[in-house]
This record gives structure tokens, sequence and C-alpha cells, in this order.
């Protein structure tokens, strides 16, 4: 269907699919062959996006099937203020927080984690009434 729309496909989490050490490789294989046979792509292109680059099969890392490698460290304080500000946007907080502040407490933290953190504060506030 890609191939006829001149889409993006998109593939998130692709290690666990993809994994060099994976005990039923069909998905893979499957994945490999789909790749290989987008022979003119066109305006087709594939994002593959994961978390542990270094799991995924070498057949997967082949030059020509991957054509580029992109990696993004995790964010600065602005990055974490920023990403601060996103999950407690729909959240009911005081007027004065001071992002910047809780985001120094965040140092070397994903996105994902600060979330759960906003969550867990939340869920404490909740119980304290």
């Amino acid at each position: 269907m890609a191939r006829t729309k001149k889409a993006c496909l998109i593939l998130d989490e692709v290690d666990a699919i993809a994994r060099a050490c994976f005990d039923d490789g069909a998905s893979m294989l499957e994945l490999i062959n789909e790749l290989d046979g987008f022979d003119c792509r066109g305006n087709m292109g594939v994002l593959m996006a994961n978390n542990r680059s270094e799991a995924l099969d070498p057949a997967l890392r082949r030059p020509g099937r991957l054509d580029r490698k992109i990696a993004f460290s995790l964010p600065d304080l602005e990055g974490w203020t920023h990403i601060l500000k996103t999950h407690v946007h729909s959240m009911s907080v005081e007027s004065d927080i001071r992002s910047e502040l809780l985001a120094c407490l965040c140092p070397n933290s994903t996105g994902t984690e600060i979330r759960s953190a906003c969550i867990e504060a939340g869920m404490f506030a909740i119980r304290a009434g």
C-alpha cells in the first residue's frame, strides 16, 4: 500500500522485531524482504526508530538497506524544561511553578521518565487532597 500511495512508512521500536538474537526471525526476514523490494522508491520513505541500535540484526544495518543513521542524545536543560512544561500543561498546577528549577532535578532523564514523574506527582497530589 505504501508503494502505491508514495507515502512515508514509520516503524517505531524496530528493535522489537529485528534483534540479532531473535528466536523466530520471520518478522525480521519479512522486513528485510520488504526493504529490498523498494527498488524504485520515488517519493517513498522509510523511517525506523529504536532505543537500542546495537541490538539490531547486522543484516538490517547493511549498507543499502538503511541509508542514514541519526542519533538523538538526551535533552539539555532547555529541552528538559520544555518536556516538563509539555507534560504538566494539562495538569492542574500552581501558577508560580518553576519549571526550570524542576528540570534541573532531571539530569540524564528521558522524556518518558519525566512524564512518569509528572504523573506520579499528580497521584500524590490527588491522594493528599
